[in-house]
């Protein structure tokens, strides 16, 4: 434990900080406890403070690991795993309570018959939603969405796309008992939710994606500003395959002579862009009826956005993208197009995107792949590496010719309501992201002037900036 200690005075989803062990409230850090068990486990230190993490140590450490034992075992239910150690940093003494990743999820805090579940995002501990809460019900259970029975038999349904596919992608001929063996249906031939959302008259409205090519750089009326718009559904298989030729039709491979031939110039990877959408599909949570996946297409992006936060609760900047741990909300969907050899047994997909968009010609760090994701979903941005060649540079299409400074002051004026990173962007005319991050963005909030206006998820797709009151 005192390597923890040592490595602990940086906040993540792992780790939570408590000043003082609260008794009266002792929902405060209870909360922390839930979470850790329903997720992937963490850390509760009591001795630190929790705004700027400036150790403060706990007097009768014996007294607080025993009344901290006894709320944890009286108020979370069922009971979690915990190890409660005191460990020394800077010669103070710390209150470490380790919790595991628990099984027998979900784990409430309790409270007056009242039943809580909480999650870990990120930094913050949070109310499960109606989704994660059932989530962690049928996790508890061992189960998954697209492990549950439908109300579907087999024989009301074809699987003609799934089957050629299939044979088309393995050259193996399915079978009618590798339906079962699959996790395609039960033993009375009961669709589970995997085998419905594989057939070719797939019932379920949460399967669809909605695909948009827009006129410039922000979204506008479907009617009046979208160049193309479609929207698919039916089989897995299908929505895959029609996504991928939304997006190669709605981009362009541009070409550059060479001494003796011909190069390719893509907008973007396609290699980067399928991995996206295999993550898509295979990670969207489809309990949330009411959303479907977005693909949106700019002038100098292209977004593809699934419904269903990340599955541990982490947050991109906690796990290098190149060894990011590999979990599927859906397994049995997530196998099935493994053996289509649409994605890898193994590894999460998304450093093959950064990969595919690193060899393009053309490509530097101002067209870097962005990640984002909170409670909601992820998004995964890849630019246009052609957008510059068309449009010019940023340094030449400067306001007036205003210099930086100037500009920065034009932008404050722009922010005195709420505007997001693209909409300050898009008025500064600028494209490359790299440039507005390092020479607006970042000194802005760095001198005070810009702050978030949710500031606690930095890196929430819903972020905006403004004017801080009074500053100069």
């Amino acid at each position: 434990m005192q390597n923890i200690a040592v490595n602990i005075l940086s906040e993540s989803t792992q780790i939570a900080y408590k000043e003082t062990l609260e008794t009266k409230k002792a929902k405060s850090w209870l909360k922390s406890i839930s979470a850790f068990a329903n997720g992937v486990g963490g850390t509760l230190v009591f001795g630190v403070r929790d705004t700027d993490h400036h150790i403060v140590g706990v007097d009768n450490t014996q007294e607080v690991v025993t009344k901290i034992s006894e709320l944890i075992q009286a108020r979370i239910k069922p009971q979690p795993q915990v190890e409660i150690q005191v460990s020394v940093l800077e010669g103070k003494q710390l209150v470490l309570v380790k919790v595991n990743s628990g099984q027998a999820t979900p784990y409430y805090y309790v409270q007056d018959n009242t039943h809580t579940a909480f999650v870990r995002l990120g930094d913050e501990t949070l109310t499960a939603t109606e989704q994660q809460l059932t989530e962690l019900i049928l996790r508890g259970k061992n189960e998954t969405f697209d492990s549950l029975i439908s109300n579907y038999k087999k024989s009301d349904f074809s699987f003609t796309l799934f089957e050629a596919t299939f044979r088309e992608r393995t050259g193996t001929r399915i079978v009618a008992t590798d339906y079962l063996s699959f996790g395609l249906v039960n033993e009375k031939q009961v669709l589970t939710n995997a085998g419905v959302l594989f057939t070719d008259q797939c019932p379920f409205r949460q399967n669809r994606v909605f695909c948009t090519r827009w006129n410039g750089l922000e979204k506008g009326s479907i009617f009046d500003d979208a160049l193309d718009d479609k929207e698919f559904s039916g089989s897995l298989v299908f929505i895959l395959n029609s996504a991928k030729e939304f997006i190669k039709s709605n981009t362009k491979i541009r070409w550059a002579k060479s001494a003796d031939s011909r190069i390719e110039k893509p907008d973007y990877a396609e290699r980067a862009y399928f991995e996206i959408l295999v993550n898509a599909i295979i990670h969207r949570n489809y309990f949330d009826l009411g959303s479907e996946i977005h693909i949106d297409i700019y002038d100098n992006r292209l977004t593809i956005w699934p419904p269903g936060g990340m599955i541990n609760g982490r947050v991109f900047e906690e796990q290098p993208i190149f060894r990011m741990e590999s979990q599927r909300r859906n397994p049995i969907i997530a196998d099935l197009f493994q053996r289509m050899k649409f994605m890898e047994r193994r590894g999460s997909g998304f450093g093959k995107v950064i990969d595919a968009t690193l060899s393009l010609p053309g490509y530097t760090d101002n067209f870097m792949p962005e990640f984002e994701a909170d409670e909601n979903g992820f998004r995964v941005t890849l630019w246009n590496v052609n957008y510059s060649t068309d449009q010019g540079t940023d340094q030449d299409t400067d306001q007036d010719n205003l210099n930086v400074a100037e500009r920065r002051l034009l932008l404050i004026d722009f922010c005195k309501i709420p505007r997001s990173r693209l909409e300050m962007m898009e008025f500064l005319q600028l494209k490359h992201n790299q440039t507005f991050r390092d020479n607006y963005l970042k000194p802005l909030l760095e001198k005070g002037i810009l702050k978030m206006t949710l500031p606690d998820k930095p890196n929430s797709m819903y972020q905006k900036y403004v004017v801080k009151e009074g500053a100069k």
